[in-house]
């Protein structure tokens, strides 16, 4: 008689696998025959349905043959894993232990194989570290070249990464074959089982130092203080960060190096404001400049520029000076080559004069401007 599998997990079948695993996992923890009030019967219906409607493959041939369909199959069964790879064997049920995952409070993290699948460990990639550079309004504006110094984990020098003292001998190691994982018995809710863990004797690395690295204990890295040469862009704006690829942390035992993020603080200029790509400041003028009108000379991050003022020029008006702000990060490729600039913006702030003599005050009132 066909047994009806997605009856047996309490699902659709139109079914999607997240769907499965979460039904799976909580008839599991329910029906587990090492807990009070579980039954081991169901549970092997249980895990027995979860086998079948996991695999993409005996899915299709059970939607089409129904239960069936495992007498046609070369060898039969649900074990739905080799050896100890990627699963464990309790009380005679197969269980999937990437499926377990974080079922009761992330059980496969407990036991060592979570994600794992049983390889042992390889490289392990650097962090990204990230450091602070001040520099000054000018050198934001135009690009430096600024050297860099700080403290970071970069390949040992000694053992140039192996972890091995110079001219040690290297040997695979006897206890786990090279494998870097190890096979034991773990006592859990589930009884007790067959679970694979990390190699003690090689830290999971499968290999055997006959001395290991006296400078970095075998890490294959050291923490130095390093000096950098870092090209600021022209046009980089505060708080903005520039990302040096592979120049964070080194990864251990070959593992490919973090990268390091410089993030820019740019000192204030009581001159110049930015504003995006523009720089704004203020340029004082009498009242006589302002009425009548003049030439005046202005600060800009390239010099001094000459300014006219026209007739009649009220205080708060502002001047464009074209192409005298910031360079514009993206105007060619990612950083731009500093052809295009924002503008400059001067305010004009007119000067109302103060201690006049009676003669100016009586002149000022027959102008009555």
């Amino acid at each position: 008689m066909s047994k009806d599998y997605y009856k047996t997990l309490g699902v659709e079948k139109n079914a999607n696998q997240d769907d499965i695993k979460k039904a799976f996992r909580k008839l599991a923890h329910e029906y587990h025959p090492d807990k009070k009030g579980g039954d081991e019967a169901k549970f092997k219906e249980i895990n027995e349905a979860y086998q079948v409607l996991s695999d993409e493959k005996k899915r299709a041939q059970y939607d089409q043959f129904g239960s069936a369909f495992e007498h046609g199959q070369a060898g039969g069964g649900f074990s739905g894993f080799d050896g100890f790879t990627n699963g464990f064997s309790s009380q005679g049920f197969n269980i999937n232990m990437d499926d377990l995952g974080d079922m009761f409070g992330g059980l496969g993290d407990i036991f060592g194989f979570g994600g794992t699948r049983g390889g042992k460990r390889g490289p392990k990639k650097g962090r990204d570290i990230e450091t602070l550079l001040t520099i000054d309004f000018s050198e934001a504006v135009f690009g430096a070249e600024k050297e860099i110094s700080l403290k970071k984990i970069i390949t040992c020098d000694k053992c140039h990464g192996n972890g091995a003292e110079p001219g040690a001998k290297i040997e695979t190691c006897k206890t786990c074959g090279g494998t870097g994982r190890v096979i034991k018995m773990q006592r859990t809710i589930f009884g007790n089982m067959q679970v694979q863990a990390t190699c003690n004797d090689c830290g999971g690395e499968g290999k055997i130092y006959s001395q290991k690295c006296s400078k970095c204990s075998g890490r294959g890295v050291a923490e130095e203080i390093v000096k950098l040469k870092l090209k600021i862009p022209a046009g980089i704006d505060n708080g903005e960060s520039i990302r040096l690829t592979g120049q964070g942390e080194a990864g251990e035992k070959g593992g490919v190096a973090g990268n390091l993020y410089v993030k820019i603080r740019i000192k204030e200029d009581k001159r110049f404001m930015r504003n995006e790509y523009n720089i704004e400041s203020e340029a004082e003028i009498s009242f006589t400049q302002a009425a009548l009108g003049d030439n005046i000379e202005v600060e800009t991050v390239d010099g001094l520029v000459a300014l006219k003022i026209p007739e009649g020029t009220q205080s708060g008006t502002i001047f464009k000076l074209k192409g005298k702000g910031v360079p514009i990060l993206q105007s060619k490729g990612f950083w731009g080559d500093g052809s295009k600039r924002g503008d400059h913006l001067v305010e004009i702030l007119v000067k109302t004069p103060k201690n006049l003599t009676k003669k100016q005050k009586e002149l000022l009132r027959e102008l009555d401007l």
